[in-house]
């Protein structure tokens, strides 16, 4: 049972503050109105809010190491809004029911802030916006057209940065690596595990009954449904698959994403030296890379820095295993790249590194579905690398399909059988890392002024959609 991969360091953190009750496994047959399979965030949240819709519901949730050690407890600790995403979502959904969920995922972010300050939740939350940069002259402007869509309602939650705003705020005046830039202030950073952790503390005490140390083993998709671990099993009226990239065990999840590594480096504490290069705040930043990289600073000093996208490896069949867990296998690119970024900093040594698995949708947007042909167990996966904020409307839908509410959540078009939007193995992995090699090559020739090629535009069009839309196949 001790077989999980080594831990985050925001992980590491947040379990040398706690002071709260363990969760041992679980080791007796019992019955549940509804059967989480997963403690991070998605699970958590639903938990959450089936307690809050009805409070007698028997609620178990198990997790097969520690809440928020999975993905939860491993990300850039970026609390978004789904406005960068305004295209995806109108695409998969439409304008106005876009627009709303759009405004849905803004007020996400306010609801998880609120209930940190309502349940003393210390996530070290800093609300100080995200910049989405230009770090070369392809990446200017990538914006404009999400901007300008949503400018079309009468709103501007992302509005453009001058050069003199971004260099005051980014801690690049002396190297200026960004170009241009566009800022949301509503975004905030929070430190992922003691978020997590906390959201774990709160549902204990409304009643949720978590066992960790409980990995699934199997489950029978029949009605009651049957999760099986090591020493017992559950027999559940509905079950809640919140297993974000684990879930590609099964098939019906499986070809609809693709399972990458993202990776990230954290320093040791350097505030003075962030102070002296202008990083005073917790202002998140990434760029418009295929293979994006991203900052920021942690309250107590220390820069974070990691690549996401398709940086890192792949896992054979989409199966989660070492190729995307434990210490990063970039560590040394990412160290450039931050020594690149912040040249003043290029004496800071790394403290700490690690990777986790990302489950990446064509969309870039989270699918929610139910497991077989019965509608007693559902799941969410697809998040695609920004799940803080959008887990808490995952939560919202989730515990509805449970409940077998009729409402805007459970009706919204993000509730879909998903496609088979990748091929099946070998041509998966054999692809992914062409196009990976593409993506690669892609952002190597614009930051050199270059146009790629047809055959490398053409596979980077197949890559799953980003933070950032290409200008596909244009020059």
């Amino acid at each position: 049972m001790d077989d999980a991969p080594p831990r985050s360091f925001w992980l590491d953190e947040a379990l040398a503050r706690e002071h709260t009750e363990s969760c041992p496994p679980l080791r007796a047959d019992r019955r549940a109105d509804v059967c989480i399979v997963g403690g991070g965030y998605t699970g958590l949240w639903t938990a959450l809010q089936l307690k809050a819709a009805d409070p007698s519901l028997d609620v178990v949730l198990i997790e097969r190491d520690l809440c928020a050690s999975g993905a939860s407890g491993r990300n850039a600790g970026m609390l978004m809004s789904w406005w960068s995403k305004f295209l995806s979502l109108r695409k998969v959904c439409g304008e106005e029911e876009a627009l709303r969920i759009a405004q849905a995922s803004d007020d996400a972010v306010s609801s998880v802030i609120e209930l940190c300050k309502e349940n003393d939740i210390d996530a070290h939350i800093r609300q100080d916006g995200w910049l989405w940069s230009a770090s070369n002259k392809a990446q200017v402007g990538l914006w404009n057209e999400t901007i300008e869509s949503i400018g079309r309602h009468g709103l501007s939650p992302i509005v453009e940065w001058s050069q003199a705003d971004i260099a005051l705020h980014s801690g690049t005046s002396q190297s200026s690596p960004h170009m241009a830039g566009a800022y949301e202030s509503k975004v905030a950073t929070v430190q992922p595990a003691l978020l997590g952790r906390g959201l774990r503390r709160v549902a204990l005490e409304r009643g949720v009954k978590i066992f960790e140390k409980t990995p699934l083993v199997s489950l029978s998709l029949t009605n009651p449904a049957i999760v099986k671990t090591p020493e017992a099993k559950i027999t559940a009226d509905k079950v809640v698959i919140a297993m974000n990239a684990w879930a590609t065990r099964w098939d019906q999840v499986r070809q609809a994403v693709l399972v990458v590594a993202g990776d990230i480096i954290v320093t040791e504490p350097i505030g003075d030296r962030l102070e002296k290069i202008g990083l005073t705040d917790g202002l998140g930043v990434s760029d418009g890379r295929a293979l994006i990289e991203y900052y920021r600073t942690t309250l107590d000093g220390r820069l974070a820095f990691g690549k996401g996208g398709m940086s890192g490896g792949f896992t054979y069949g989409s199966n989660v295993g070492g190729e995307v867990e434990g210490a990063s296998a970039i560590t040394n690119s990412l160290t450039k790249a931050m020594r690149t970024t912040f040249p003043d900093l290029g004496s800071v040594g790394v403290y700490k590194s690690w990777r986790g698995p990302i489950d990446r949708s064509k969309s870039g947007l989270p699918f929610f579905w139910h497991l077989g042909k019965r509608r007693n167990v559902f799941f969410a996966a697809g998040f695609s690398g920004n799940g803080i904020g959008p887990s808490h409307i995952a939560g919202k839908i989730l515990s509805g399909l449970a409940l077998e509410k009729q409402d805007e959540w459970t009706a919204c078009p993000l509730v879909r059988d998903p496609n088979r939007d990748f091929p099946p193995e070998p041509f998966r992995y054999i692809g992914s890392k062409l196009v990976q090699k593409a993506l690669q090559t892609k952002d190597i020739n614009d930051n050199e002024g270059r146009e790629s090629s047809r055959f490398v535009r053409f596979l980077t069009d197949l890559a799953p959609s980003g933070l950032s839309p290409f200008r596909r196949n244009k020059k």
